[in-house]
């Protein structure tokens, strides 16, 4: 049997620490570009995100579409019943999960492997995560890297900062982010002041408000509407201290 010279060894341990220092490098590049903003949008308010700067983009650099957060409202200033409808239309159990509804992934996979409709399951949390820091789309990647957004939110956030980013950098319809923003295009008011039934409205087309409508809703966002009022009605929000 031969024996590897002395000097390949050495090479090839040489070539495994430099494998391992770059690999090592580009991990913990990977946690700085990552883990860093979360820590900063955890106690500051971002002033802007990708998705903003993608929607500008795709409308041709229009000036109708915003690249900067201009209302940005505290959660004690967002009306109680706007933090009920959303919670009632896009994330049942919010305070209960850590980020992930278990129970809606499963279901929203045999929905889409078995029928023809294709449907999400989108928690708050993991909404956030993609809207504040990475783009629309359906590939692994995109979803790879929302889970793990979601992971790091939901672990350096609390769920009340969690929900007032949510709500202060959602997009509600062409060119409209935020809450206040929303409540002052369709509403001419405040998010401060939204009624119930105002508020079911907003939290109605959230899913899809680039092509569902407020002010001349289709039907399936009226009926929407509704079932969000229902469960609004039986909704309690824990003490957000």
């Amino acid at each position: 049997m031969s024996k590897i010279p002395p000097r390949r060894r050495k090479k090839k341990k040489t070539l495994r620490i430099r494998l391992g220092k770059i690999l090592f490098d580009l991990v913990l590049l990977f946690l700085t570009v990552t883990v860093v903003p979360v820590l900063i949008y955890g106690v500051t308010d971002p002033s802007t995100t990708a998705l903003m700067w993608i929607r500008w983009a795709e409308n041709d650099q229009s000036d109708r579409y915003p690249r900067a957060l201009k209302h940005w409202v505290p959660l004690e200033r967002i009306s109680p019943h706007l933090l009920k409808a959303v919670i009632a239309g896009e994330d049942q159990k919010f305070f209960q999960h850590n980020g992930f509804d278990w129970q809606a992934i499963e279901s929203a996979i045999k929905i889409n492997l078995t029928t023809d409709r294709t449907i999400g399951a989108s928690t708050i949390s993991m909404q956030t995560s993609r809207n504040a820091f990475l783009w629309q789309g359906r590939n692994f990647l995109r979803k790879g890297l929302e889970t793990y957004f979601t992971v790091l939110i939901e672990n350096l956030w609390s769920k009340k900062r969690i929900l007032e980013v949510y709500l202060n950098i959602i997009e509600w319809g062409k060119g409209v982010y935020g809450c206040e923003a929303a409540s002052r295009y369709y509403f001419n008011r405040s998010a401060r002041d939204l009624s119930p039934v105002e508020a079911a409205w907003l939290a109605a087309v959230l899913p899809n408000p680039r092509a569902w409508s407020i002010r001349h809703p289709q039907k399936h966002v009226e009926q929407r509407q509704a079932r969000i009022l229902s469960v609004m009605n039986k909704t309690s929000l824990p003490r957000l201290g």
